[in-house]
């Protein structure tokens, strides 16, 4: 590793290190900090508005753009953490890089609203976009980490409402499995940056304490995907959720669902965030992605 490489490691965990502390507030306005930072282009407009009290954010590039698909954003922060302005270090990228306009949402966080609000809102996020005029079809669902889980179970709740699907999920670094039980939780703990066990352990309690995580709209691993739409997953190699990601593959591809994975050699938890090149390198497959099932 090249000391260039190392001082961004440690930049990073100092950044992320605060999912050891206790102090929820004091890591929510460090993320909003450093995605006001990052997220700051002279190439993006953001417009905050609210969608029945929820306060919501569409990020658009100041250019002529296609305004006949949008992506819907659903951000991380471990159900705990996380906003819009947190979210503009991956919405800002997807924006330019797309040409698309990006909507992200800032739902209930727990422990104050555990589970099944953030659900809730990401309904309602996708009810306003339906009443904006777009088809299913026209909407691409991202998200990263727990944004990534809530993009999961927003299509297993559109199955159960019979309701039609969204054109595809893009999904960075997805917490797919709340029971805990990948390998890599332990074989990539010494590697991880970002994430500890312990912290996965703390937070889902916050989220969902008392419930079975077992359960599809809290595990969407051990959902059912048939019919699900084509789907994109990145994961680092560095991560403790790398086996969230490579799982939900291997069982969209058992269930015959259009997938695919790249996995990022020496990356860690949503790197997509990141000042590096491999960060616009992932971005930019993901906008390949896009234009491949939007055609």
């Amino acid at each position: 590793m090249t000391k260039r490489e190392q001082k961004l490691i440690e930049l990073i965990r100092r950044v992320h290190g605060l999912v050891d502390s206790p102090d929820i507030e004091k890591k929510r306005q460090s993320q909003e900090q450093w995605g006001a930072f990052l997220g700051n282009t002279k190439e993006i407009t953001y417009q905050e508005f609210t969608i029945e009290n929820m306060t919501a954010e569409w990020v658009k590039v100041n250019r002529p753009h296609s305004k006949a698909k949008v992506i819907l954003y659903c951000h991380g922060g471990g159900f705990t953490t996380g906003s819009t302005k947190y979210a503009r270090t991956v919405t800002s990228k997807l924006a330019v890089a797309t040409s698309m306009e990006v909507l992200v949402f800032d739902y209930r966080l727990a422990p104050e609203y555990p589970y099944p609000a953030a659900l809730e809102d990401a309904v309602k996020a996708w009810n306003y976009l339906m009443l904006q005029g777009y088809g299913a079809e026209d909407v691409i669902v991202a998200g990263d980490s727990a944004g990534g889980n809530m993009a999961l179970e927003l299509v297993l709740k559109l199955e159960e409402e019979k309701r039609m699907l969204p054109k595809g999920l893009v999904l960075f670094s997805p917490w797919t499995d709340l029971t805990c039980s990948g390998i890599s939780l332990k074989e990539r703990e010494a590697v991880d940056p970002v994430l500890t066990p312990e912290y996965l352990y703390r937070i889902r309690e916050e989220y969902a304490k008392g419930q079975n995580y077992e359960e599809p709209y809290l595990s969407p691993l051990f959902g059912d995907l048939k019919g699900f739409p084509p789907t994109y997953i990145q994961v680092g190699e560095n991560e403790i959720l790398y086996s969230d990601s490579v799982r939900l593959y291997k069982k969209l591809c058992e269930e015959k669902v259009m997938a695919r994975i790249d996995r990022f050699d020496k990356m860690w938890h949503v790197f997509q965030m990141s000042p590096v090149k491999t960060a616009q390198e992932a971005i930019n497959k993901c906008a390949e992605f896009i234009f491949g099932i939007c055609k």
